[in-house]
């Protein structure tokens, strides 16, 4: 009788059998370059269905032939990421960054509109608004809480509803945990698609990785991910994943080829070895997190935590979307202290088990100030508008002992010299002598 494995459980063993390497229990790292064809008509087959001359057979394997196009662990890793997300396809990238550059410039032209969420990664926020508008893409974005008549209107007012051509959704937003109704997006999406053309909708699941949301299964089109985050979660590799349908992930490698940003064999073997532990790793973060995140919320020196975990019936759409969408609060733990940059820098600085870097998702904990590093170049309104303000840190929490976490981040806040809110600003009469 043949069982319906786990994904945890796959992650040991699919896509790869040990007779390909000498018996090799664990797939080797496949670093060359090019690989030899048996016969002529071999290597001619490989180009015609690697070139899309024509469709490979039902029992015809993709043919290996340059590593820029595929290579052993590069599709070893797209078969066993594609699990998680029970996704057709995963396309794998040297970076977050080019998985999310190639797919919106594959499936945007000149002329067309995106409309995004906001708060976005600030590298993603300079992309789509430093980069994609001087290929003429103009760009619209809205706040996490915007409802399916807002968004309509938003497209509508923009006098280019017939150009829509995605929404690019990052749920639960970096920095501030804000959540995104993917369906919401989804319904908004069919209403503008038109001849034959759809519109889009792609998801930054980095936040929650592929364990606590699939957005495939809200309506989501694309998932994206930094696999240098969870996904590879040891702080030595710079990776990243594109997810869907066979038919826009074909696409999207196409590209890929020709821009070769393509894994590396190196990395990609990274990856393999890092997903035999990721359920295990994030079951833990998330662990600790909940219990940090308690915690932040009773200290004197905390304003505000921004935790998935913390929702209530009482924060209406926000809660209803997180009991929709994810299945665990996360590992992202944002809170303000009381004060501003100097509060927020004197805690950085006074750190001891947690590092101050940027990046999350790894085993180490990891803390930012989101204003002035992350998400520097979002200009000053957007970032108070957007919730990112001078007392925010950020707070990606590891596997450490959670008491020993807890002691540091108490002891930190501790240090935080005293805020007292500036005296009002006494008006004089001019007739005062």
């Amino acid at each position: 009788m043949k069982r319906d494995l786990k994904p945890e459980t796959l992650m040991m063993s699919h896509g790869y059998r040990p007779e390909w390497s000498e018996g090799a229990v664990k797939c080797p790292i496949f670093q060359t370059s090019t690989f030899a064809f048996r016969t002529a008509e071999e290597g001619k087959a490989f180009f015609e269905v690697a070139y899309g001359l024509r469709e490979k057979g039902a029992k015809e394997r993709t043919g290996l032939i340059y590593s820029r196009l595929n290579n052993p662990d590069m599709e070893i890793l797209e078969e066993r990421l594609k699990l998680w997300d029970k996704a057709e396809a995963c396309a794998v990238f040297e970076s977050g960054m080019s998985a999310i550059s190639t797919a919106l410039f594959e499936f945007l032209r000149p002329g067309d509109l995106l409309l995004c969420s906001n708060p976005l990664y600030g590298g993603t926020s300079h992309f789509v608004h430093h980069v994609l508008t001087k290929f003429g893409i103009e760009v619209l974005g809205f706040s996490p809480g915007a409802s399916r008549e807002e968004l309509l209107q938003i497209v509508e007012a923009s006098g280019k509803k017939d150009r829509l051509g995605m929404i690019y959704i990052e749920t639960p937003a970096n920095p501030t945990n804000d959540l995104v109704d993917i369906a919401v997006c989804r319904s908004v999406a069919n209403v503008f698609g038109r001849n034959g053309r759809q519109v889009l909708v792609a998801v930054d699941n980095t936040y929650m990785g592929p364990i606590w949301q699939h957005p495939l299964r809200h309506g989501a089109d694309l998932v994206l991910y930094s696999a240098t985050k969870y996904i590879g979660g040891h702080s030595d590799v710079i990776a990243g994943a594109c997810l869907g349908p066979t038919e826009l992930i074909s696409r999207v490698k196409t590209l890929r080829t020709f821009l070769g940003n393509m894994i590396a064999p190196h990395t990609g073997w990274l990856l393999l070895r890092s997903l035999e532990t990721l359920k295990l790793r994030m079951e833990k973060q998330s662990e600790n997190a909940q219990v940090i995140a308690r915690r932040l919320a009773r200290h004197p020196k905390v304003a505000k935590v921004h935790y998935l975990g913390l929702l209530t019936p009482e924060d209406g759409e926000a809660y209803e979307i997180y009991r929709r969408q994810c299945s665990s609060p996360g590992a992202m733990v944002s809170f303000e202290v009381k004060g501003g940059e100097k509060e927020a820098f004197s805690f950085l600085n006074h750190l001891k088990i947690v590092k101050l870097a940027v990046s999350l998702g790894s085993t180490e904990s990891l803390a930012q100030h989101p204003a002035t590093m992350t998400h520097a170049g979002v200009g000053h309104a957007e970032k108070i508008a957007f919730g990112i303000s001078d007392a925010l840190i950020r707070l990606s929490v590891g596997v450490e002992h959670v008491e020993d976490l807890w002691w540091d981040l108490e002891q930190a806040l501790d240090k935080i010299p005293e805020h007292r809110e500036p005296a009002p600003e006494v008006m004089l009469s001019p007739n005062y002598v």
